[in-house]
């Protein structure tokens, strides 16, 4: 068995920023505990738990008055962590599910019951072994109403990937921009494409997180400010911000997670994009229903 491993900051800084009123952070996730939730036996990674508790107190620490909790992939598709954190959160929280394309109606309803609003697809090879499109784009047609699909994937297989999601039913929201390499700069081979993509369909929404991932210039991240700045302003509405805590397999790069926060001005400028990418388009995907 692994060692089990830590991947978040223990005293993360509080922010300078002051996130608004309503602010969402669209992107976190809950490890465990594992006494009540085991991980799945096809883990890639074990992390230590975090749970609800430490999430909600990071929550209000940083300033965020709600949490958009995804399903991390230690848990597979047995969704109880993330569903019993949504339960405890007093309506403060929404997920996203991960689950086997043959979930039944009644089990997807189920999930919508306990605040799911969307499902994740992932194709990190290194995360997961097996992506089935075909049987993605058959449970992507049986979601229930006002759900959405998160695809999570690497810049080099986007083109790939582009028949896939264009036969998406749903909206879609694609985390971490798809990994772009964000030292290319706003006009650089990667960001291009996905500026491509966004403009293929207007339910295209994304997430300008991750500096700690895909920044190696490190904190303070001046190439991602760089590169994602422009495409924040440019899509204002389609886009949505989260701390990724409890950053997964991320132990030996840990983010502070007040330093991710401080990033938020430097992508979004004025209060009018902070607004929208912490509280209209976060609000509109996962408390509309």
């Amino acid at each position: 068995m692994p060692d089990r491993i830590t991947s978040w900051h223990a005293e993360p800084s509080k922010p300078g920023f002051v996130p608004p009123p309503g602010a969402v952070d669209a992107h976190c996730h809950v490890f465990g505990p594992q006494a009540r939730f085991p991980f799945s036996p096809k883990a890639k990674y074990l992390p230590e738990d975090a749970g609800p508790d430490m999430l909600f107190a990071l929550r209000d620490h940083l300033g965020f008055s709600r949490n958009v909790i995804v399903q991390a992939s230690c848990h597979g598709t047995d969704n109880a962590a993330t569903l019993d954190a949504i339960a405890r959160s007093d309506g403060k929280a929404r997920g996203v599910a991960v689950v086997d394309p043959a979930i039944d109606e009644a089990e997807l309803h189920a999930l919508h019951d306990g605040g799911m609003r969307g499902i994740r697809f992932n194709f990190l090879k290194r995360l997961v072994d097996n992506a089935p499109k075909d049987k993605f784009l058959e449970v992507s047609g049986r979601l229930p109403a006002g759900w959405h699909v998160v695809i999570y994937f690497e810049a080099d297989i986007l083109e790939e990937l582009r028949p896939f999601m264009d036969a998406i039913p749903v909206p879609i929201v694609v985390d971490h921009m798809g990994r772009p390499d964000v030292t290319q700069g706003p006009d650089g081979p990667d960001m291009l494409a996905f500026r491509r993509l966004l403009d293929s369909r207007p339910d295209i929404h994304f997430k300008p997180t991750c500096p700690d991932r895909l920044d190696p210039t490190g904190d303070p991240w001046d190439a991602f400010t760089a590169a994602v700045r422009p495409l924040v302003e440019d899509y204002p509405d389609r886009c949505i911000w989260g701390t990724d805590w409890p950053h997964p397999n991320m132990q030996d790069r840990i983010p502070d997670d007040g330093h991710l926060v401080d990033m938020i001005p430097r992508i979004a400028p004025t209060a009018e994009l902070q607004g929208k990418l912490l509280v209209d388009n976060p609000h509109r995907l996962y408390w509309a229903n």
